[in-house]
């Protein structure tokens, strides 16, 4: 990943509505929910929520299905890794050893 897709993926996830159809999204992993399912669970009305998937789709962090005539949408965790790897490989100097310590420190309450 670069640092442009990376300020695309940040970028569409700093917006409310957006960030909860992602958590949402990535709760129902491996699994995808239609665009009605999406509506009704998080009570955003189907245009508007067609915008906050499409920006969600181009960055990178959901992918789209085609049952029929309807569209399933599901998390990309592999776009999520990327973007997690991205932010953290220049952790500690370069030695991962330190920043995996690190992050189970982060961990604890």
């Amino acid at each position: 990943m670069d640092q442009i897709k990376a300020i695309e993926a940040f970028a569409a996830l700093a917006q409310d509505s957006r960030m909860s159809i992602y958590r949402m999204l990535v709760r129902e992993a491996p699994n995808s929910l239609n665009v009605g399912e999406i509506s009704s669970r998080l009570n955003i009305v189907p245009s508007t929520l067609s915008g906050h998937l499409a920006v969600l789709k181009r960055a990178g962090l959901l992918k789209s299905t085609r049952h029929q005539r309807e569209i399933h949408y599901s998390a990309d965790i592999g776009a999520m890794n990327d973007l997690v790897s991205f932010m953290l490989q220049d952790c500690c100097n370069g030695q991962v050893q330190n920043c995996a310590e690190i992050l189970t420190l982060l961990d604890q309450p």
